[in-house]
């Protein structure tokens, strides 16, 4: 693809993905195969209007100022459009960034509701809304039992949201959040506070692989938490490092994920190609990764490269990706344009076999 960059033929994307430490790396490596197989799809199929598409990949790193001047960068190289990102404050300052440059944003996996201060026009997303799925998940908790909930925290403007979310669900429905600062609580020091606080499930709203992957250790060695249920909303346990880290203490430990309970044949197919791509089952990032480009492509081929056209065109994409029909929509509260019908799962990796996901609730 890149021979078609020098002779200035080819339409290109910017691709923002975290591809090394602290970003979460797995996560942007199953994103850029789903962005990558869809770009070697379009232009089997004959690109856009006969030009080939290209991506042109920056990694973010988790790092949001590296990420608004990757922004700043893919617009002066000329990009028609951005695609990606996995983490919430990092799509935040690239998204910032896009609607001052007046450049084209779908995001494809922050699930942050403020994704922008203000209502854009320029930015849309495929991934839920934050409010929407963990919503799902606090009733995935009472219909479980639970109502003491604690949250072991990390500073963070996605976890806070995740804090406001949870507490407003559950406590007029008698839930009870009770917040455990990890900047003061050791790993150990977490079970005591379990124990003391009678909580029922324990909420990883942490970095990963720590603090999370010792706090599930603390717990699950701890005889007195035998009983409690930890959980991981935004969705650690998706991925293969998870469990080569904890090995059977992987398992059991129920997590958000944006997949529906079977794929379509468009879908089927998708994972056959990106299990082959990665060498392991594909996680939900990287259909996500996939869907992203099939919008773009779809959108460029009808309306061209011009910037402008393709933000104007978010209400009036139809495009079938792998896990359902894509259209975007105004949602109140939600600043850009939003897909709200992305499929919502509870599920967890099954202790017999954790490989394999069991789907314990559905929104």
């Amino acid at each position: 693809m890149n021979a078609y960059h020098a002779d200035g033929s080819s339409v290109q994307i910017g691709a923002l993905v975290p591809l090394t430490r602290p970003g979460w790396v797995e996560a942007g490596q199953h994103l850029l195969a789903g962005l990558e197989l869809a770009v070697r799809e379009v232009n089997d199929a004959g690109g856009i209007a006969g030009r080939p598409l290209e991506l042109v990949v920056r990694d973010t790193a988790a790092d949001p100022q590296r990420a608004a001047a990757a922004v700043d960068e893919l617009a002066r190289l000329g990009v028609a459009a951005l695609a990606g990102e996995y983490h919430s404050v990092v799509a935040r300052a690239a998204a910032a960034r896009a609607d001052v440059l007046g450049l084209p944003f779908l995001c494809s996996s922050a699930v942050i509701d403020a994704l922008t201060e203000k209502p854009t026009e320029w930015v849309a997303r495929l991934a839920p809304a934050q409010s929407q799925g963990w919503q799902i998940y606090a009733d995935f908790l009472l219909s479980a039992g639970h109502s003491r909930i604690a949250v072991a925290v990390e500073p963070s403007v996605y976890w806070a949201s995740g804090i406001r979310i949870l507490r407003g669900y559950l406590a007029p429905r008698g839930g009870t959040v009770i917040e455990l600062d990890m900047r003061a609580l050791a790993p150990t020091a977490v079970c005591d506070e379990l124990v003391d606080n009678r909580a029922t499930a324990l909420l990883l709203l942490v970095g990963h692989p720590e603090p999370a992957v010792s706090i599930v250790k603390s717990v699950r060695r701890d005889e007195r938490l035998a009983e409690i249920m930890t959980g991981a909303p935004a969705g650690q346990p998706e991925f293969a490092e998870w469990a080569t880290l904890l090995g059977d203490d992987c398992a059991a430990i129920p997590f958000l994920r944006y997949l529906p309970e079977r794929l379509s044949p468009l879908g089927a197919r998708v994972e056959s190609a990106l299990r082959e791509r990665l060498g392991e089952a594909p996680s939900f990032v990287a259909f996500e990764g996939y869907d992203t480009v099939a919008v773009l492509a779809d959108v460029l081929r009808s309306h061209g490269a011009d910037r402008a056209r393709t933000a104007e065109s978010w209400p009036r994409v139809a495009v079938e990706g792998t896990r359902g029909q894509i259209q975007f929509s105004r949602t109140p509260g939600i600043g850009v344009w939003q897909w709200d019908r992305a499929p919502i799962q509870v599920v967890d990796r099954d202790p017999a076999e954790p490989d394999r996901f069991r789907i314990l609730h559905a929104g």
